[in-house]
């Protein structure tokens, strides 16, 4: 019991320290000067996002071709690599 306790902590924590790093990188990319995580700024919250997009398959590939050539969205200067951890992220949601 004592050790599936520990395993739950330890994954609860590294959970959390994957949504902190991820958020990080939201900041260094420029995401959260327009949006936040749950509240309306010039652009919708993350969680808003999620919540649109929920249940539809072409999801990622929609907001990543958004991200990266400027349809719809201003093209962000990230790296793909962290634009894809940034989508599924905020698709996590």
């Amino acid at each position: 019991m004592r050790a599936m306790l520990i395993a739950v902590s330890a994954i609860v924590l590294l959970g959390a320290g994957t949504a902190s790093a991820q958020e990080d990188l939201a900041k260094s990319s420029g995401c959260l000067n327009c949006h936040a995580v749950d509240t309306k700024k010039v652009g919708p919250s993350f969680k808003d996002v999620a919540t649109k997009y929920k249940g539809k398959a072409d999801a990622e590939a929609t907001l990543t071709k958004a991200l990266t050539e400027g349809k719809g969205h201003p093209a962000t200067k990230a790296k793909p690599e962290d634009v894809s951890k940034l989508v599924k992220w905020i698709l996590a949601m």
